[in-house]
């Protein structure tokens, strides 16, 4: 117990001197240290981001680790407990003799290793394997400290199982995809590594790591759990904030060149309806616009707009569309789901989801705690939030490129040249509509799609990892629509005169500088999917787009 107490396991990940030289200052060096309770976030979008990052788990956790696993050991031959020495599922009612009980293991592993279709991405895998390696050091599992070791050395030598998209139900946990995380870690199946697709035992074998032999419970501990669902959602969340900050910044420049009111941002108006997203969303517009010359006060409408005694129509436009108007009250309801399902995902990251759980007393208790509907709820929520924000988007990109919405104000799909002859943004706004269509019928919520199944022993499941994987691609969508959307704002910048757009805020500027850095103004019919594509992934990935720049 002594060796177990003083063992701290981490392993370096082993880069090329050209891969450290390249290497940004963004990424040194950063150790995640887990004991089942406090992992974040933020360190598991750490982990699959940063190359340089490497686990290590508490001592603490392990001495807990080891209690529950020697009462595994002690009573799986005295009384019968579920997995460990019975079959599973429908077929619980089969008391499987001592012998057996690691083949039973390896059965379990293998026997669930049938997912189907692409891999899932390995940013995702190791995302999840994080989550079980969190969730086996609460202790409860009856797992092994040696278990604990090997996945920390499995995450920490970069070695992504393939994981195939199709396969689980998300209820009794992601089965099917983290077996083949389990099959990987026994040395079978396939892997990611060094950028190459190969066997999981040469991959092994390169890195000097064991095959890892699975004792009693161990093969369960490591299927049963929405650890799958939950690590690809806390990626998402972690994309979801970004739409959102984005959205914020192309709201605000919109705002701008329409020349909106400041009525519309101020804060007794949302001070009486004061939802938690709504007062988030304006204030951040408000900062944004604090130096905006473009900006109207809705007094100097009087001086134009004048009460007579008959009826007449004004030129002036009295209200913005809904799109410019109401984005706190839109983008508001979004940004309170994806903080629901950041604290509902951080609760579950660092729960135990495994069946059956030995409790500080000793006791096997058999539940169903590997149930995903917390998880798939709340990222279907999210999910419907976003195709929300992807319709937002798109509805303003529609305002600036069409002349009937925008009154004339700017020239037909914002043609710098010759209207007609030239297309200006027009081919632009049909992948801008087809992806915002896309991601509509991607909305509807996953978790509704329960179907019986395991000869009806699972007889309402979550779908908790496909809801997950169906929301990856609409935020996907929404990355891109964001992107013709920076675009759109950027080309009707350059319809306004040089002063008119020094009049506008900083943060415009910025947003506008930042996006000719990717896509130049479109003069001459050019092609735009390179251009567009690299935008794309800088709105992803690069510090420029992000808060605090």
């Amino acid at each position: 117990m002594g060796l177990l107490c003083a063992w701290e396991y981490t392993v370096g990940v082993k880069l090329s001197m050209k891969k450290m030289r390249g290497t940004s200052s963004r990424e040194a060096a950063k150790i995640i240290t887990l004991d089942g309770t406090t992992l974040t976030l933020r360190d598991i979008k750490t982990l699959v981001s940063n190359l340089r990052a490497t686990v290590r788990v508490t001592p603490k956790a392990l001495v807990s680790m080891q209690k529950t696993r020697m009462r595994v050991l002690s009573q799986m031959t005295r009384q019968p407990i579920y997995g460990v020495n019975t079959g599973f599922g429908p077929m619980v009612n089969r008391i499987i003799n001592e012998e057996h009980l690691t083949d039973l293991q390896y059965n379990l592993v293998r026997g669930h290793a049938v997912g189907i279709g692409e891999a899932i991405d390995s940013t995702h895998v190791f995302a999840a394997m994080l989550v079980r390696l969190n969730t086996i050091l609460r202790g409860a599992s009856g797992a092994s400290p040696a278990l604990a070791k090997a996945l920390t050395e499995l995450i920490n030598a970069r070695i992504a199982p393939i994981v195939p998209e199709h396969g689980a139900v998300g209820t009794s946990g992601d089965l099917v995809q983290l077996a083949h995380i389990a099959l990987a870690l026994i040395g079978e199946g396939e892997v990611l590594h060094a950028g190459k697709r190969k066997s999981a035992a040469e991959a092994l074998r390169t890195a000097g790591i064991a095959p890892y032999e699975l004792g009693p419970k161990e093969g369960l501990s490591l299927i049963n759990g929405t650890s799958m669902m939950s690590g690809i959602g806390a990626l998402l969340v972690c994309d979801a904030e970004r739409t959102i900050d984005i959205a914020v910044r192309t709201g605000v420049c919109a705002l701008e060149l329409v020349r909106g009111f400041s009525d519309i941002l101020d804060e007794s108006l949302h001070r009486l309806r004061p939802h938690r997203g709504q007062l988030h969303i304006v204030r951040a517009m408000r900062d944004l616009l604090a130096d905006s010359r473009r900006i109207r006060e809705r007094e100097q409408l009087q001086d134009k707009i004048r009460i007579r005694k008959e009826t007449y129509t004004t030129d002036v436009i009295l209200q913005e569309v809904y799109s410019m108007r109401c984005i706190p009250q839109i983008l508001g309801p979004m940004y309170d789901a994806v903080q629901t399902a950041r604290a509902t995902i951080e609760t579950e990251v660092n729960s135990v989801t495994d069946n059956p759980v030995i409790d500080r007393s000793g006791r096997f208790l058999h539940g169903g705690n590997f149930h995903g509907d917390y998880v798939a709820t709340a990222i279907d929520h999210m999910k419907i939030g976003m195709v929300k924000l992807a319709l937002l988007t798109e509805r303003r990109i529609n305002f600036f490129l069409n002349k009937n919405v925008n009154g004339g104000t700017f020239p037909p799909f914002l043609n710098l040249k010759e209207a007609g002859l030239s297309m200006g943004l027009q081919g632009l706004q049909f992948v801008g509509t087809s992806t915002a269509a896309y991601s509509q019928s991607l909305g509807y919520p996953h978790s509704l799609h329960t179907i019986s199944t395991n000869g009806d022993n699972q007889d309402i499941v979550s779908m908790g990892t496909d809801a997950a994987l169906i929301a990856a691609k609409v935020i996907e969508n929404a990355y891109t629509l964001l992107a013709i959307e920076c675009v759109t704002l950027s080309q009707a910048a350059e319809t306004l005169k040089t002063g008119e757009r020094r009049r506008m805020s900083r943060a415009s500027r910025d947003l506008i500088s930042r996006v000719r850095k990717y896509v130049r103004p479109v003069v001459d019919d050019r092609p735009l999917s390179e251009e567009l594509n690299a935008l794309r992934e800088a709105l992803k990935h690069s510090h420029v787009f992000e808060t605090n720049n």
